[in-house]
């Protein structure tokens, strides 16, 4: 079964971090995310992944 993509307001609640944060993340390009029209979506993985690995503190405390 393929993993659900979640929306900003479900990422944002995973991760404990305002919406803005995610935004400012995904602007720098370096929290990974993917467009689907005009909205963001993200994979769990992908992002519990961008954590684990330390690159989600590239991006500076929540902003």
């Amino acid at each position: 079964m393929a993993e659900r993509w979640l929306s900003i307001d479900e990422i944002s609640e995973h991760l404990g971090v305002k919406k803005d944060t995610i935004y400012k993340w995904v602007a720098k390009k370096r929290m990974p995310a993917h467009k689907v029209g005009r909205l963001l979506k993200f994979q769990i993985k992908e992002v519990d992944k961008w954590v684990r690995t330390g690159k989600a503190a590239l991006c500076g405390a929540a902003e």
